[in-house]
């Protein structure tokens, strides 16, 4: 079985920037062991595999190494500039059906623009539980972490400091506690860890998402954690306009850059708005077997 793919850089203008995704166009007919050995295969953090789709344009499937997951940001950016990169769309609004809904994307230009669905607000999460996940003092964290998803559950996590962010390193074994009092639930990643200032001038959120095996050790960019982040930010009175630059990455030399803005008033909001662009790295051919 032989499928064509494009690997993407995400949320950059530039190749070897943001988050990588491997786009495997027609893939979403694979079984789950074969997708997450493909990512496993690839190194990378997620890989998107489209097909067909009966209520939308296109069908996007995401999956981890170890599991699938029902949405996830820079892979849907990602998915929409290979999918232009091959012709298949052009400008204009665009549909995809993923297992968290519809989610629907604005292509103007190079940048692409998602609207992630009205966040859903879920627990609270102890303080002192969530820095020790991140080896910090609970008195580096500012206000309450909470749950949030636009698509795919994080834990918002406000640090106070750049610093403090920077000198983050998980804790697996507090990890694993964490995700008991959460009730492990399957969709749910670790926490969003971000500061109220931007890794450049141009910024005005940068953020870090650590991650336990298998997957790589550190996510370059993470465009559903942002528009969770962004969610959080604005109903808690934490940022004064619903619309900024979120930035990710620069730590790790992939610098990620993501033009946000929330949807509706602080206590109803409808959506997040997450643009960002892509670049296409390498395309090529897939030689999958026919059982996993």
């Amino acid at each position: 079985m032989n499928f064509d793919f494009d690997w993407v850089d995400a949320f950059t203008d530039q190749v070897f920037g943001g988050n990588g995704c491997a786009v495997v166009h027609g893939g979403a007919v694979l079984s789950d062991a074969l997708c997450m050995a493909y990512v496993r295969e690839t190194s990378l953090v997620e890989c998107t595999f489209t097909g067909p789709s009966e209520v939308a344009d296109f069908k996007v499937k995401y999956y981890l190494a170890c599991r699938e997951i029902p949405f996830a940001g820079h892979p849907t950016i990602a998915t929409v500039a290979a999918l232009r990169h091959r012709g298949l769309i052009g400008e204009g609004l665009l549909r995809l059906e993923t297992g968290a809904g519809i989610v629907q994307v604005e292509l103007r230009g190079a940048q692409i623009a998602m609207t992630q669905i009205a966040p859903q607000f879920g627990p609270e999460v102890p303080v002192d539980l969530v820095a020790r996940v991140g080896g910090l003092k609970a008195d580096e964290i500012v206000g309450q972490p909470q749950v949030v998803s636009t698509g795919l559950p994080f834990c918002i996590t406000v640090l106070r400091s750049r610093a403090a962010l920077e000198a983050l390193t998980l804790d697996t074994e507090a990890l694993a506690n964490y995700n008991r009092h959460l009730g492990q639930d399957s969709d749910m990643m670790e926490p969003f860890w971000v500061t109220l200032d931007g890794a450049t001038s141009a910024g005005d959120t940068y953020a870090r998402l650590l991650l336990a095996p298998p997957s790589p050790a550190e996510d370059p960019f993470t465009g559903s954690a942002t528009g969770a982040m962004a969610a959080y930010l604005w109903a808690r009175g934490l940022i004064d306009s619903p619309a900024f630059v979120a930035e990710q990455g620069h730590l790790m030399g992939r610098p990620g850059r993501a033009e946000v803005e929330v949807l509706g008033p602080r206590e109803a909001i409808t959506g997040v708005r997450v643009a960002g662009q892509g670049r296409v790295v390498m395309s090529g051919q897939v030689f999958m077997p026919e059982t996993a």
